[in-house]
């Protein structure tokens, strides 16, 4: 079976060399410098620089010669490109290929997850075949081999189970949750609250401020997810907790870097300029902002970094607010 995954960025290509070993796999670049390198030099310098790549892996520019055939299609494209991209290849998806998305993040304007835009542009697909892959996956800590683990979040056990025995490698191990929306929510929170722990990290905050604010983030993200219909148990989980803890703590965080970098009191222009990969919490915040309001969900900690982010917020004056408010009880609202 070909396995074909869409971006060649560092966790696109980093998944693509996962599983060359065991199935035939093509990667889709956009760029052909990427994709000549990935063919002539087992390597992608670009986003993995130092880093050897599967032998078998073969990358294509050519998006039609990626889907044509494919047995399970993975989608690595960011939020804001993935319509797009999936729209154009659309009419060489069989119905019946499975989808897996790796992207974290929700659609602007529609307030869709990504496997929502999939169903939205792919007519006809089975619901219970279109997933996530989703957890504590810091792509260049993968490519050294180092032990971790992830969750595919998909409705239909057994292709779940089929590619579960695809991505299992001795150091990367799958577990299987058929809660694609709780799956999918953290992921998307995470990202945000990454940008959180970046901004006390860069103004120089320890260990017991980063532990109140993943605590806190934890129910915040809770929250929104069973609102929009996820399971409670997926949070404590490794596409919750697991995802939370490994980027609100890990400077290879794109997020966090964003987040730091504004906790010195740097312009988000000057950060994301510097940057040749997207941070999804910088356009993902305000989707989830609008998706707590919808839900009557309260998630203050993202609206203080949707105010920074958005406003121009200063980020001491967003942690006085935050620790400022109300006095509640902890499992109150």
């Amino acid at each position: 079976m070909k396995y074909t995954v869409i971006g060649a960025g560092s966790w696109g290509t980093t998944v693509a060399s996962l599983i060359a070993d065991s199935v035939e796999t093509v990667v889709w670049a956009r760029n052909a410098d990427v994709a000549t390198d990935i063919n002539g030099n087992n390597r992608n310098s670009a986003y993995l620089a130092g880093f050897e790549l599967a032998s078998s892996l073969r990358a294509t520019t050519d998006i039609t010669d990626a889907v044509r055939d494919a047995g399970v299609l993975v989608m690595a494209v960011p939020s804001h490109g993935y319509r797009s991209v999936l729209e154009s290849c659309s009419d060489h998806i069989e119905h019946s290929t499975p989808v897996l998305s790796l992207t974290k993040g929700i659609e602007q304007g529609t307030l869709m997850r990504m496997t929502e835009v999939t169903l939205d542009v792919l007519h006809g697909h089975d619901p219970s075949t279109v997933g996530v892959l989703t957890g504590p996956n810091l792509a260049r800590e993968i490519m050294q081999g180092q032990p971790a683990a992830t969750v595919i979040a998909l409705g239909d056990g057994e292709v779940a189970a089929d590619m579960q025995n695809v991505f299992m490698g001795s150091s990367f191990r799958v577990y299987t949750n058929p809660d694609v929306v709780g799956s999918e929510i953290a992921g998307a929170v995470k990202n945000v609250m990454a940008i959180a722990s970046g901004m006390a990290a860069g103004k120089g905050f320890g260990d017991n401020t980063l532990a109140t604010l993943v605590t806190r983030a934890l129910v915040e993200m809770t929250r929104l997810g069973v609102a929009v219909g996820g399971d409670a148990r997926t949070f404590s989980g490794l596409a919750g907790l697991g995802d939370l803890v490994a980027t609100c703590n890990s400077s290879q965080s794109r997020n966090h870097l964003v987040g730091f970098g504004l906790g010195q009191g740097r312009s988000l222009d000057e950060i994301i300029s510097e940057m040749n990969m997207v941070a999804e919490g910088v356009k993902s915040t305000s989707g989830i902002l609008k998706l707590a309001e919808r839900h009557g969900v309260d998630m203050p900690i993202a609206q203080q970094v949707g105010r920074v982010l958005y406003e121009g917020l200063d980020t001491s004056e967003a942690l006085a607010e935050l620790m400022t408010r109300e006095a509640k009880s902890e499992f109150g609202a």
